[in-house]
C-alpha cells in the first residue's frame, strides 16, 4: 500500500511502531522504577510521587481480588478526574479485570446500560453519584458499591472540614450505604501492596469496556485490548516525544479520563512519560484553571476546541501566565482555524488538531507538531503503523482516489476487537481484514493529509445542493461577535432541508439575524448560508465538550410536531 504521509512526518518519527508482550500497567511500573520520587498526580494540592501511586495501585489491585474480581471480570469506575480513577483503573488491570469507564454525570437509564451490557459487579463511584446507582441497583449485576468523596485522598484536615464546611448541603442528599458497600478507606484499609498473579496476553485479553454513541445514538462498549492501548499511548508518544522530557513534562488533565481522549492521551501517556498531571474536576471553572496554569507551569494540555475558547475568552485572561505551555493537542471535535490563531497567540504556543475515535483507542491522525509542517483545516496524517483509506460512500468496497470525499477508513494495532454484545453492530463498522469504517465524510490529498468534511448523518440536502454544516461553522467563527456556533439541517417545506445555526455570542455582544446572514453571504455560496439563526446560551456538550448536534436536531424535530 502507497503511504505517501510518511514524507511530511517531523525527521526523526518512526514509520512503525513495536508492541513488546506486556499489560498495559507495564508503562506505570516502568515509571515508577525510574522515576520514584517524580509526582504524578496533582490535586487539589495534594501530590502523589510514582513510588505512591505504585503503591496505592498495588494495594487496590490486591483488594479487588479479596473482593472476588478475577480475569474477565468486569469493574465499572464512575468518577470525575480525582486520583481514586487512576488507581482503581490500573488496580483492576493488575487483576486482570476489564475497566468498565462511565459518565459520573449518567443519569439512571444510561447507567442501566453501561452495567447490564458489561454485567459489571463491581462499582467504584463518588459519594454524590450513589442516588443514581441506587435508582438502578436492582436491575443490574452489582453486588457491591465501593464510595469515595473527592476529599478522600486529601490531608487529614481537608477531609475533615470538606464535608462539614464546602460540602455540608451536598452532603444531606447523599444516601446511606447498602448492606455490601463500602468506603474508599475502608476498601483499602488492610490490603497490602501485593497484586495477584495474572497473565496476560496483550494482543487478546481486553482491558476496557469503552462506551461510545455519545453523539450518534444508542451507546456501545468498544472492546479494547492491553495492546490497542498500548499501541495508541506509544503512537501518540513516537509523534510527540520529539518535543518532550521523559520525567520532566506537566500535564493538565481537563479532559474526563472516564473518556478515551483523556483516558489515553492525557493518563496513559502522561504516565508513559512519568510526567505530573494536574486532575481538574470541573473544567468549566476557567478562573481556577487559568490558576492552576499559571501557578504549576504546565506543558502539555490535551484539549477541545470548546475549552480552548473558554480559556482564551476568559474577561481576566491576560492576569495569567500561560506561556508555560509547549503544546496542545486538540481532538474529538473539529478546531477552527480562528480557535488555533487566537489559542497560539494567548499561549504563544502550538495547537494542533488530531482525529481519533473511541474504537481506535482513539488516535488514529494528527498534525505535525511544527508550525511550518502542519496544515490548519486537516486532521494531519495517519499515525505511525497507521492506514488510511478514503472509500465510497454507497460502495465500501470501493477505494477513492485523492481529492475525492468519501468514508474515512483506518487500520492499525490501535483499532478495537468490536463492539461487546453487538456482532451485527460490529460487522456494519469492522471488515474482516480490520479496516474500520468511522462514520465521517473526509477526503486525502496526494500527500496524506486527511480532512473531515462531516459525520455522514450530519449532511444537509437544502434544494439538492449538499452542504456540510463543519464549512458553514468555519465561517461563522470567523466573526468576531461570535464565540461558538453549531450548524444543522432542518425540514423546510419546499428546500426538503434548510441550513439553520445556533449561536453563541461573545459576553456583552449582540448581533441581529440581517448582520450574520450579510456576513455569511460575503463568504459562501448562496445554497450554505444558514435561513435561520437561533441565538442562545448555550450549546449542548458531550462530557469531553464535544458539541451535540444530535441534540439540536432533535429539539428542531420536536417542535416541528
Amino acid at each position: 500500500m502507497d503511504r505517501p504521509w510518511y514524507e511530511h512526518y517531523v525527521p526523526g518519527t518512526p514509520r512503525e511502531i513495536e508492541l513488546d508482550d506486556s499489560p498495559l500497567w507495564a508503562n506505570l511500573d516502568q515509571a515508577i522504577a525510574e522515576y520514584p520520587d517524580n509526582v504524578a498526580l496533582f490535586f487539589e494540592g495534594t501530590e502523589i510521587t510514582y513510588k505512591e501511586l505504585g503503591d496505592y495501585v498495588d494495594r487496590a489491585a490486591n483488594a479487588f481480588y479479596r473482593l472476588g474480581v478475577r480475569k474477565g471480570d468486569a469493574v465499572a469506575l464512575m468518577l470525575p478526574n480525582i486520583p481514586q480513577f487512576v488507581i482503581a483503573y490500573y488496580g483492576a488491570l493488575k487483576c486482570g479485570a476489564i475497566v468498565t469507564p462511565v459518565n459520573p454525570l449518567s443519569m439512571p437509564k444510561e447507567l442501566r446500560v453501561y452495567l447490564q451490557d458489561t454485567g459489571a459487579k463491581i462499582l467504584v463511584t463518588m459519594n454524590f453519584f450513589l442516588k443514581v446507582v441506587n435508582a438502578i441497583r436492582e436491575e443490574t449485576n452489582l453486588e457491591r458499591v465501593i464510595v469515595t468523596a473527592a476529599w478522600d485522598m486529601l490531608s487529614k484536615i481537608k477531609r475533615i472540614l470538606a464535608p462539614k464546611l464546602v460540602y455540608r448541603k451536598q452532603m444531606k442528599e447523599v444516601p446511606p450505604l447498602g448492606p455490601n458497600d463500602m468506603t474508599w478507606e475502608q476498601f483499602l484499609a488492610d490490603a497490602v501492596p501485593e497484586p495477584p498473579e495474572v497473565t496476560i496476553n496483550p494482543a487478546e485479553d481486553l482491558a476496557v469496556y469503552q462506551f461510545t454513541g455519545g453523539t450518534t445514538g444508542i451507546p456501545k462498549a468498544a472492546m479494547l485490548t492491553h495492546n490497542n492501548l498500548k499501541a495508541n499511548c506509544a503512537q501518540c508518544s513516537a509523534w510527540m516525544d520529539w518535543m518532550a522530557e521523559k520525567g520532566r513534562e506537566i500535564f493538565v488533565g481537563a479532559l474526563p479520563l472516564q473518556h478515551i481522549f483523556g483516558q489515553t492521551v492525557t493518563m496513559n501517556l502522561g504516565i508513559a512519560w512519568a510526567s505530573k498531571i494536574l486532575l481538574v474536576v470541573d473544567p468549566r471553572d476557567i478562573k481556577k484553571l487559568l490558576k492552576l496554569i499559571h501557578t504549576q507551569k504546565p506543558t502539555f494540555f490535551p484539549i477541545v476546541a470548546t475549552l480552548a475558547i473558554a480559556i482564551y475568552s476568559h474577561p481576566e485572561v491576560k492576569k495569567y501566565d500561560l506561556t508555560s505551555l509547549k503544546m496542545a493537542i486538540a481532538g474529538a471535535m473539529a478546531l477552527p482555524a480562528e480557535v488555533t490563531r487566537k489559542w497560539e497567540a494567548a499561549t504563544n504556543s502550538i495547537i494542533i488538531e488530531g482525529y481519533g475515535l473511541s474504537e481506535a483507542s482513539p488516535v488514529t491522525h494528527a498534525n505535525p507538531l511544527d508550525k511550518e509542517l502542519r496544515k490548519v483545516g486537516s486532521i494531519g496524517l495517519p499515525m505511525p503503523s497507521t492506514d488510511c483509506r478514503i472509500v465510497d460512500l454507497d460502495d465500501r468496497t470501493k477505494i477513492l482516489p485523492p481529492g475525492e470525499v468519501g468514508e474515512l477508513s483506518v487500520k492499525g494495532p490501535q483499532v478495537m476487537k468490536g463492539y461487546h454484545n453487538r456482532p451485527d453492530e460490529t460487522a456494519d463498522v469492522l471488515t474482516e481484514d480490520g479496516w474500520l469504517l468511522t462514520g465521517d465524510i473526509a477526503k486525502m490529498d496526494k500527500d496524506g493529509w486527511t480532512y473531515i468534511v462531516d459525520r455522514k448523518k450530519d449532511l444537509i440536502n437544502a434544494s439538492g445542493y449538499k452542504v456540510w454544516p463543519r464549512d458553514v461553522e468555519e465561517v461563522l467563527f470567523e466573526h468576531p461577535k461570535i464565540r461558538e456556533a453549531a450548524v444543522v439541517g432542518v425540514p423546510h417545506p419546499t428546500r426538503g432541508e434548510t441550513v439553520k445555526a445556533f449561536i453563541v455570542l461573545e459576553p456583552g455582544e449582540t448581533a441581529t439575524f440581517e448582520e450574520i446572514r450579510a456576513f455569511c453571504k460575503e463568504r459562501m455560496s448562496p445554497y450554505k448560508v444558514p435561513t435561520e439563526i437561533e441565538f442562545v446560551d448555550e450549546l449542548p456538550k458531550t462530557a469531553v465538550g464535544k458539541v451535540l448536534r444530535r441534540e439540536l436536531r432533535a429539539r428542531e424535530e420536536k417542535e416541528e410536531q
